[in-house]
């Protein structure tokens, strides 16, 4: 009697931790799944200024509470979009991340609004041995020859500051770190930038100098020549030459002369001459 009951309890908790398994698992099931958002990501790595296809990205679940804002559920809706920054493999596609809606590809697709894409041709020392790269920051400084002076003294000076560098050669891939040595660098510049730089090429020879990529401070410098470079005084400015005297403009006033003080005269004829005798 006894082992009956002790079976027929035994089976009523078998019974009851599976039921308790089954409705468990359909819970999780469920709350898994409502948990979830699906999230338009790459395939592979990206690089900028590519048009995108729906085989280049795939849907993945996402966790609801972490997805970011501007992200796609539908891989159609990025059909042809370009992308304006790099991607890496499973990375997100946002919005912030694509240029606007029309546009073809390519190097233009990179471009601020506003701004404009000029080119520059360097070598291994004026391109900084090849480390600046696109997505890098750079001055650009001109060697010339200083105006307003006789002896035409060279000065080297920093025209532009902060000039994103969006390609090198033909590559605007942001991804490699690696250096490369190329002929011609291509820069994103302001209107009021690209007229500057385009006179300061055609002046002198331009140099790039590689900054800091979070550095935002501008610097007044005032250029250096061969005075500054080696401390030596400034030349002494030429001594003026003398005035020449302003010649004086003499008026001559005719002279009179005095009146004889009035005196008495008489007449005295001595034989056929005669003369005059005054007192």
């Amino acid at each position: 009697m006894k082992n009956s009951r002790a079976l027929l309890m035994l089976a009523m908790a078998m019974i009851a931790g599976i039921a308790a398994v089954v409705f468990a698992s359909r819970w999780l099931i469920h709350t898994s799944s409502s948990a979830v958002t699906p999230v338009a990501v790459a395939r592979d790595d990206i690089n900028l200024g590519q048009p995108l296809t729906v085989n280049m990205v795939h849907i993945v679940n996402w966790p609801t509470g972490s997805v970011p804002p501007g992200s796609f559920t539908d891989v159609k809706a990025l059909d042809g979009r370009v992308l304006r920054t790099s991607l890496a493999r499973g990375e997100p596609v946002l919005e912030s991340k694509l240029a606007p809606v029309g546009t073809k590809g390519g190097l233009s697709a990179v471009i601020d609004k506003g701004d404009r894409a000029i080119t520059v041709r360097v070598n291994d020392v004026v391109g900084v041995a090849g480390f600046a790269l696109p997505g890098n920051y750079v001055d650009v400084i001109v060697n010339t020859q200083e105006p307003g002076k006789g002896d035409q003294q060279s000065i080297s000076k920093i025209v532009l500051e902060k000039i994103l560098v969006l390609a090198v050669a033909q590559q605007v891939s942001r991804d490699d770190t690696q250096p490369k040595v190329v002929n011609a660098v291509t820069l994103q510049v302001s209107p009021e930038q690209a007229e500057k730089l385009d006179l300061a090429r055609s002046v002198g020879t331009l140099s790039l100098v590689l900054r800091n990529q979070v550095d935002k401070d501008k610097l007044e410098t005032t250029g250096a020549t061969k005075l500054t470079l080696l401390d030596l005084p400034a030349a002494p400015a030429p001594a003026a030459a003398p005035a020449k005297p302003t010649p004086t403009r003499v008026r001559y006033v005719e002279a009179h002369a005095a009146p004889h003080p009035k005196r008495d005269c008489i007449g005295v004829l001595s034989g056929v001459t005669g003369s005059e005798e005054c007192f």
